[in-house]
C-alpha cells in the first residue's frame, strides 16, 4: 500500500476537536507551531468554538477538499466519520480513537469493520490506538503528544508500535542530536502497515536510516521484502524487536526443535536480511544516528585516538566483543606519532595522546591527521564530545571545533567521534555542531562500541547484497522432483529418511537392512569390519535411548550377538522392528544439520555441533531458509565451536566450502519436500576433511489438516 499520501496532505480536518481533550489541544499546536502551511479544520458535532477557531459541524461542511481526516471520535462513531469522509473524496485518515482489537471481541468486531470499508473503498487508514505522525521533513505534524522542543529535523526515520514510548524515543534523539525525518506511531495497524511505511522510507530522498520498535512481526514474508529492499538500496534498519523469551519447541522428535525458538529464528532471519537487532532504546537511537552521518563503513579495522589510556583500554576490550580490530600502527605511523605524542606516552593503538591536551590543544588533533593516513586502518574512532557550558567568549572554543571538524573531513577515511559517558546533548553543544560542522557523536563507550560494530557488519551485508552475495542462492540437489514422496506422513526412522536423502543425490553412509543374523552377517562381509548395527522401524526416532545402536563390531559372531539384542530392543517398542546394517565410521567432525518448520517463518535451518554434543553444548546457528554456500559458511563461522573445525590440537581441518556445500544441499532438498515437511534432521553429519557424509537421519512430516 502506498502511503505518499497519508504522509504529505495539503489539508487536515481535526475530526472530534474539542477543548475537553489533551489529545486536540496538542495536534493543533504541534500543526500549527511546526510549520505546517496548509488549512487545519476543526471538526465538532455541535460546531461553535473550538481552540479559539469556528468548528464545522460535519465533513460535509468544510467547503474546501481535505486530504487527511484526524480522527478523535468515539469508538462506536469512527466508522460513521469514515463514510462520510469516502463519500467527499478523503482517502486518508489518522485514527487516534483506541478502544479496538486491542480492548477485546466487540473492539476486534469493530476493527475488523473498519479494515473492511478501508479495503473496499481503497482509503490509507493509520491506527486505530495511534498517536499519528511527525513528518519533519516537510513539516507535517498531525500528532496527538506534545512534541519536545526543538524538534529536530534530519534523516532517521522511526516506526513505532508503541505510542507511549514514542515521545520518549523522540526526546532521547533530541537529547543526543539525532534528527528525524518521519516519526510515525502504528496503532493496531488495521490498514497501514510497518512494512508499508518502511516501503516509503526507502524510497524517502529525506531518510537515510530506520529505525523500528517491534512488538511483533506481523507478516514475515513482506518484512523480509523491504528489508532486503533496504539493504540493496543502502538504507540501514536498526531494530529493537521486544518478546525474547524462549517458547516450547514445537517438533518433539527432532533435537532440531529444540534448537529453534521463536526468537532465535527471528535473531537469525534479520541477520540474514541485513537488520541491525539492538536491546535497548539508547542503542537504537545511536546506531541510526551513527549511520544516518557515515553511511557504509569500509571495513572493521579502526584506529583509535583519545586523551584517556583509561579509555582506550575500555575501547580495546569493547572492541574485541564487537569484533572490530585494533592493528598496529604501521611504522611510518609510529615514526610520526612519536613527534607529536609527548614522550611519557606510548605510541600504540588505542593510541592515548595523554592528558597533555590540556596545555596543547592541538595535540589529539595533529595525532587524529597522522592516524588517518595509517595505510592499515580502514576508519578511526575519536574520543571526543561537543562541550557543555558556553563560555564568556565561545569564539576560541568555536574555532577549536571547526578546526577539528576540517580535519575530519578531509579525513581520507572515515571518522566517527564518541564520548567517554552517555549525556545529553546541551544547547550550546547543538550550536558548536551546528556552526562548525563538528560530527556527530555516539553517547558513551560503551554504546559507541555497539553501534561501531553493528554499523560494521550492517556495511558488509550491504556488500554482500550489492554483488549477489545475499542469502537467496538455492543449492542443486539432483533427483527430485519436487514436493513429498507418496505417503509421507509420520516419523520416518533412518532406513527410509537416508533412503530418501540418497536418492536425492546428498552423501549418506551406505547402508542395507536385514531380515536375520545370516543376512547381518553377509551385509557386514560385505562392507568390511568394523560395522554398524542400528534398530529401524516406522516411528522408532531415536534409537540410541532404547539400545538399538551396536557400534565397532568386528566379526560374524559379535554381529549376531548384536543383532539379537537390537531386535529384542527395539521390538519392545515397535513389533515389526528389523535391523540396518553399515560400515563404521570413525574420526573426523560430527555435526548436526536439521531443517525445522517455523509457524511465522517457515523452514529453518540449524547447524552445529552434533552427536551427543548437540544437547550437552547448545552449540548450533540458524538461518531461515532459502540460504546458499556462503551463508552456510557465515553460520559455521559463528559456532563457539568453530575452532574445531579448522583442526584444533592436530586434527584434521574440515574443508568448509565442502561442508558448506552439502549442508546448503541439504537445506534446498528440504525445501523440495513442500509443505508437508516437519523437520529433518541429520545428526551426525560426519566431517573428515573434506568427506561429508550423513550417518543417521529422521524426517517427521506435517500431519494432514484436520
Amino acid at each position: 500500500m502506498s502511503v505518499e499520501a497519508l504522509f504529505n496532505p495539503r489539508s487536515i480536518a481535526l475530526v472530534g476537536a474539542t477543548d475537553k481533550s489533551g489529545w486536540s489541544v496538542s495536534t493543533l499546536l504541534n500543526l500549527r507551531t511546526h510549520g505546517f502551511s496548509g488549512p487545519v479544520h476543526l471538526v465538532n458535532p455541535r460546531g461553535g468554538v473550538v481552540h479559539g477557531s469556528p468548528a464545522f459541524r460535519s465533513l460535509t461542511e468544510i467547503p474546501s477538499p481535505v486530504d487527511l481526516a484526524y480522527v478523535m471520535v468515539p469508538t462506536t462513531a469512527v466508522l460513521g466519520v469514515l463514510k462520510e469522509g469516502a463519500k467527499l473524496g478523503i482517502g486518508c485518515y489518522v485514527i487516534l480513537t483506541a478502544g479496538f482489537g486491542e480492548a477485546g471481541a466487540e473492539g476486534a468486531r469493530l476493527e475488523a469493520e473498519i479494515a473492511g470499508f478501508a479495503r473496499e473503498n481503497g482509503l490509507t487508514i493509520l491506527g486505530p490506538n495511534g498517536n499519528g505522525y511527525i513528518n519533519a521533513a516537510a513539516d507535517v505534524t498531525p500528532y496527538g503528544l506534545p512534541i519536545p522542543e526543538p524538534l529536530l529535523r534530519g534523516s532517521v526515520g522511526v516506526v513505532l508500535q508503541s505510542g507511549a514510548l514514542a515521545s520518549s524515543v523522540l526526546g532521547f534523539a533530541q537529547a543526543r542530536n539525532v534528527g528525524v525525518s518521519l516519526l510515525t506511531s502504528m496503532g493496531n495497524e488495521s490498514v497501514v502497515t510497518v512494512t508499508d511505511v518502511v516501503d516509503y522510507l526507502v524510497d524517502d530522498p529525506a531518510t537515510r536510516v530506520i529505525a523500528l520498535f517491534l512488538e511483533t512481526i506481523r507478516n514475515p514474508a513482506e518484512f523480509s521484502r523491504v528489508a532486503r529492499r533496504a539493504l540493496e538500496a543502502g538504507k540501514p534498519i536498526v531494530a529493537l524487536k521486544i518478546g525474547r523469551s524462549r517458547l516450547a519447541s514445537h517438533t518433539a522428535q527432532a533435537h532440531t526443535g529444540a534448537l529453534v525458538g521463536d526468537d532465535d529464528v527471528i535473531d537469525a532471519a534479520m541477520r540474514q536480511l541485513g537488520v541491525i537487532r539492538v536491546r535497548s532504546l539508547e542503542d537504537l537511537i545511536i546506531t541510526s544516528g551513527l549511520l544516518a552521518a557515515t553511511g557504509p563503513l569500509p571495513g572493521r579495522r579502526v584506529g583509535v585516538v583519545t586523551p584517556s589510556g583509561g579509555a582506550s583500554e575500555i575501547i580495546a576490550d569493547r572492541a574485541e566483543d564487537e569484533g572490530l580490530e585494533l592493528p598496529p600502527f604501521s611504522a611510518a605511523t609510529v615514526e610520526k606519532l612519536a613527534g607529536i605524542v609527548p614522550s611519557f606516552g606510548t605510541v600504540q593503538n588505542p593510541l592515548d595522546v595523554t592528558g597533555y591536551v590540556l596545555v596543547d590543544r592541538t595535540l589529539l588533533g595533529r595525532a587524529l591527521e597522522t592516524v588517518t593516513t595509517d595505510p592499515g586502518i580502514d576508519l578511526v574512532m575519536l574520543l571526543s564530545e561537543p562541550p557543555r557550558i558556553a563560555p564568556a567568549d565561545p569564539a576560541p572554543v568555536l574555532a577549536m571545533y571547526q578546526a577539528s571538524a576540517r580535519r575530519i573531513a578531509e579525513s581520507p577515511v572515515p571518522v566517527v567521534v564518541v564520548s567517554n559517558v552517555l549525556t545529553d546533548v546541551t544547547e550550546f553543544g547543538r550550536q558548536v555542531q551546528r556552526e562548525t560542522g563538528f560530527p556527530y557523536v555516539m553517547g558513551g563507550i560503551e554504546h559507541g562500541l555497539t553501534a561501531l560494530g553493528a554499523a560494521v557488519r550492517w556495511s558488509e551485508a550491504h556488500r554482500r547484497a550489492l554483488t549477489g552475495g545475499g542469502p537467496a542462492g538455492r543449492a542443486a540437489v539432483t533427483g527430485v522432483s519436487g514436493g513429498a514422496p507418496e505417503g509421507a506422513q509420520g516419523v520416518w526412522a533412518e532406513h527410509r529418511a537416508a533412503a530418501l536423502l540418497a536418492a536425492a543425490g546428498l552423501p549418506v553412509v551406505p547402508s542395507e537392512t536385514a531380515a536375520d543374523e545370516a543376512a547381518a552377517v553377509a551385509a557386514a562381509e560385505r562392507f568390511g569390519y568394523p560395522v554398524v548395527l542400528k534398530a529401524a522401524a516406522e516411528g522408532l526416532g531415536h534409537k540410541s535411548d532404547i539400545g538399538g545402536v551396536r557400534l565397532g563390531l568386528s566379526g560374524p559372531e559379535e554381529v549376531r550377538q548384536a543383532y539379537r539384542e537390537v531386535v529384542a530392543a527395539a521390538r519392545a517398542h515397535a513389533p515389526d522392528a528389523g535391523v540396518l546394517v553399515q560400515p563404521q565410521r570413525g574420526g573426523g567432525i560430527e555435526l548436526l544439520a536439521g531443517v525445522v518448520r517455523d509457524p511465522a517463518w517457515g523452514l529453518t535451518l540449524a547447524v552445529g555441533l552434533g552427536g551427543v554434543w548437540v544437547e550437552v553444548l547448545r552449540d548450533a546457528a540458524l538461518r531461515v531458509l532459502p540460504v546458499d554456500a556462503g551463508e552456510v559458511r557465515r553460520a559455521l563461522s559463528e559456532l563457539r565451536g568453530a575452532a574445531l573445525l579448522d583442526g584444533a590440537r592436530g586434527t584434521e581441518p574440515a574443508d568448509l566450502d565442502a561442508v558448506a556445500d552439502v549442508v546448503a544441499g541439504i537445506a534446498a532438498f528440504a525445501e523440495s519436500l513442500g509443505d508437508d515437511l516437519e523437520s529433518l534432521e541429520i545428526n551426525p553429519l560426519l566431517v573428515t576433511g573434506s568427506r561429508v557424509e550423513a550417518l543417521d537421519a529422521l524426517i517427521t512430516w506435517r500431519p494432514p489438516p484436520s
